[in-house]
């Protein structure tokens, strides 16, 4: 059996964790104030950003599949941290598009998001993890329940498809990347479709509980 990782070695962990996921901002921030982003570095800014925030979605969507395949269950402690810097990195993404591409006209952002096709997918999705990341904390585990939380969470798998789709259709004709992301979503949501349907044969196999038997009852009729 896999040992599980001390109190002190699991918040290790988890800081090594969010220093990692910090390297990027910290990288794209430091090239905005050096200039040696390109000769684009709005549009640099925009795709990194947008790129990380889809790797992070698959990273926490493949945290379960690594828990089950691996037997280390205290990977589930990883997700939630996973899933909100995900979703810190759509909401950058989108920031810098409205702000630095866009200059905050609200008309433009409105045709772009109504007209044009990849633009509402990735809208869609980043309006879809607002709820997620608002009930990522224990009290809205507590408040919620169980279930609905759980119910609510699975819109995940929704989030990522638009997120592929997104990054898809923005592309057009070098789909290379996108594909790649494809695939793997495609394991991660086939996996989890394999292991229901094993759960569910397996419910299926279990024979239903037998019935007591009744004694049939003898009425002695009076002479």
């Amino acid at each position: 059996m896999l040992r599980t990782p001390s109190p002190l070695a699991l918040n290790a962990i988890k800081a090594l964790v969010f220093v990692l996921c910090l390297i990027p901002a910290g990288q794209l921030a430091l090239g905005w104030q050096t200039d040696t982003l390109g000769a684009n570095p709005i549009e640099t800014l925009t795709h990194a950003t947008g790129d990380w925030a889809l790797r992070l979605l698959l990273l926490t969507l493949a945290v379960t599949p690594l828990r089950r395949l691996s037997g280390l269950h205290w990977l589930l402690r990883l997700r939630r941290m996973l899933g909100l810097f995900a979703f810190a990195y759509a909401l950058g993404h989108f920031a810098i598009w409205i702000w630095l591409d866009l200059y905050l006209d609200w008309p433009a952002i409105a045709r772009d998001i109504l007209e044009r096709p990849f633009v509402t997918v990735g809208f869609a999705a980043l309006v879809l993890m607002i709820p997620l990341a608002a009930t990522s904390n224990t009290f809205a585990i507590r408040r919620m329940g169980g279930r609905r939380w759980q119910a609510l969470h699975r819109a995940t798998y929704g989030i990522a498809i638009l997120g592929v789709l997104h990054f898809w259709w923005l592309v057009k004709a070098d789909v290379l990347e996108p594909l790649v992301y494809a695939l793997v979503l495609a394991v991660l949501l086939g996996l989890r479709a394999w292991w229901r349907e094993q759960e569910r044969q397996r419910q299926l196999s279990v024979p239903p509980p037998a019935k007591h038997l009744q004694r049939p009852v003898i009425r002695i009729m009076p002479k």
